[in-house]
């Protein structure tokens, strides 16, 4: 079944002009990037966009390494999406990551993982939602 998801490239991966490595190894997945943007997370939008964490430790550190620098967000569009860009993406910890996945290949650590990925089919339509305008998708 043909399904979106939602992606960020973080702070991490644009600081280091990684964002054509890593989209080919979306698109070489199987993955069409149908929507993307490069943007400032404010404050704003990182709480909101996190709130899901905002009891835990790691709350803070978070938000202000999201709005540090520059992100990339995108919709992709494919397959089974959601369950793809996560085993494209691989383990949160780059250290457990498969070979050739994104965080194996560009993560510098659990926190510095360079992207995000939807975690279930209804979040991915509530993180596009907050980034995107249906008339900015190109399918």
């Amino acid at each position: 079944m043909t399904e979106r998801t939602f992606s960020i490239l973080k702070p991490d991966a644009t600081e280091r002009n990684l964002t054509g490595k890593i989209n080919a190894v979306i698109e070489d997945a199987g993955l069409r990037i149908v929507a993307q943007r490069r943007i400032r997370m404010t404050e704003a939008q990182a709480k909101t966009f996190y709130e899901v964490h905002k009891d835990r430790p790691f709350y803070g550190e978070l938000v202000g390494q999201m709005t540090s620098a520059p992100v990339v967000v995108q919709v992709l569009e494919g397959e089974n999406a959601v369950a793809k860009y996560r085993e494209i993406m691989g383990a949160t910890n780059p250290e457990q990551a498969a070979e050739g996945t994104i965080r194996k290949l560009f993560a510098k650590n659990v926190g510095e993982n360079s992207v995000h990925g939807s975690d279930s089919q209804d979040n991915a339509k509530l993180e596009i939602a907050q980034f995107f305008t249906e008339d900015q998708i190109v399918g």
